[in-house]
């Protein structure tokens, strides 16, 4: 779908048109020589397809100053998650040329980067006749270029999101009232969440209720995993005992803790809940999470409070997610779709976007800016750093590899059903965890995957 430009947009691409040569030199090299004749990329119709997320939609807006500077046109298309998935999955797989550039999703990266389905960009990244040398691919966090590179360590898409699932609590005050300090552990976390459950009529924890992203640290944390040992060796190890340990612990926070109605809860109807002070504690991402510094809307500001998210008996690993944008092998515009790329997630772009409000940057400098660590700290919590952190730690564990293989969403599945189900009391852990794998397995042979 070609974008579609509002009134502002109008009135700002005179402004963008008039000062795109300017910024050709310092973006994207090549082009300057070509600005007062044709444009480089003049008659170039590029195809663009993300799923439906807060920095695409500013790229969108932005559109007419690459246009301006290149003279391409440009399709973005940007439908929801899953069917965004489901589309590249087929077009990737033919290695067809339908998309120019496309976003390589966390939970996909394995399958469409070892199967040859994108190109590597490090020949790009490295002649100084497209890419400047302060662009500066290693401003890049070192953990959100990780799932972006193949067995053959080469560069399959540049990130421009990472995301890390963090602990909150937005009454804080409730707990510094029993005399406790901030749940680091496990065990913590309950005995916090037994001494203020139901205080002032606020319910102690809720998640959203994606199983197969908040819940899988918890599995972590307990000694279990997804599978043996992604991506490698996919059999499914949700049945055992430290695996069912995990999962009686918890969705016993959603029975025992938990509001009416828990598992139910959308992302949404979390954040809600906890800038209204209707629930406690839950693990989020910094993008949700940072709402509740929002003054004109949560009531919790000045009382939340922010951390990483509990270790358990075998440590603390947090759950990340990070994606990037790349180009299929089978574009007949790479030189063009690769300019996009650089354009899209160059440092003046990037931080544009801190600037516009965007929470989940992956480019160290943007992170480390005035800016964004200004709309970052929240009642004295710093919820950049505190995601650096856990996207470094898992980058050093590599923990976040079983999120990466093409099978992971049938497995993400059955971890919903089994939490779902234990916290609702229709099964015990054993029970739901033993269904779990063995629906797994089912599902995997299904898909062809080799156990």
């Amino acid at each position: 779908m070609t974008h579609e430009l509002s009134a502002h947009d109008h009135q700002r691409r005179g402004l963008l048109q008039a000062g795109a040569a300017l910024g050709a030199t310092a973006l994207l090299p090549g082009l300057a020589a070509a600005q007062a004749g044709a444009k480089k990329f003049a008659g170039v119709t590029l195809n663009v397809s993300t799923f439906s997320a807060a920095y695409p939609k500013l790229l969108q807006q932005w559109l007419p100053e690459f246009e301006a500077l290149t003279g391409a046109k440009v399709n973005f298309d940007a439908p929801s998650f899953p069917v965004y998935n489901q589309r590249a999955d087929l077009e990737l797989s033919t290695k067809g040329s339908a998309y120019d550039v496309v976003n390589v999703t966390f939970i996909y990266s394995s399958r469409w980067i070892n199967s040859g389905w994108l190109t590597p960009l490090d020949d790009y990244i490295k002649n100084p006749n497209l890419t400047p040398a302060d662009w500066d691919v290693n401003d890049f966090l070192a953990g959100a270029r990780a799932p972006e590179t193949g067995r053959d360590g080469k560069l399959y898409g540049i990130p421009w999101t990472a995301e890390a699932l963090l602990t909150a609590s937005s009454r804080f005050d409730l707990v510094e009232k029993a005399g406790l300090a901030f749940p680091d552990t496990t065990d913590d976390l309950v005995k916090v969440l037994r001494a203020v459950n139901k205080k002032e009529r606020v319910a102690g924890f809720v998640a959203d209720n994606h199983y197969g992203w908040t819940f899988v640290p918890y599995l972590h944390a307990f000694g279990g995993d997804v599978f043996r040992k992604a991506p490698d060796d996919l059999f499914p190890t949700l049945d055992t005992p430290e695996a069912i340990a995990a999962g009686e612990y918890y969705a016993n926070l959603l029975k025992e803790f938990g509001p009416d109605g828990a598992i139910t809860y959308q992302p949404d109807q979390v954040t809600q809940a906890l800038k209204l002070g209707r629930v406690n504690f839950t693990d989020a991402g910094q993008l949700h999470l940072a709402q509740l510094g929002d003054p004109a809307t949560s009531k919790t500001i000045k009382t939340v409070k922010f951390g990483l998210v509990p270790k358990g008996p075998a440590g603390r690993f947090p759950g990340t997610a990070v994606h990037g944008l790349g180009i299929p092998v089978g574009s007949k515009q790479k030189e063009a779709a690769w300019a996009f790329i650089q354009w899209a997630l160059s440092k003046q772009t990037t931080g544009k976007a801190v600037a516009a409000g965007y929470g989940s940057p992956a480019r160290r400098s943007d992170i480390d800016s005035a800016t964004f660590r200004s709309k970052q700290v929240i009642n004295g919590s710093d919820l950049a750093k505190l995601s650096l952190d856990s996207i470094e730690l898992a980058a050093k564990s590599g923990h976040m590899k079983y999120r990466t293989v093409s099978v992971y969403p049938q497995i993400d599945q059955q971890l919903n059903k089994a939490i779902e189900l234990i916290a609702s009391g229709q099964l015990s852990a054993k029970q739901a965890f033993q269904q779990a794998q063995a629906n797994s397995i089912a599902e995997l042979k299904r898909a062809g995957a080799k156990l």
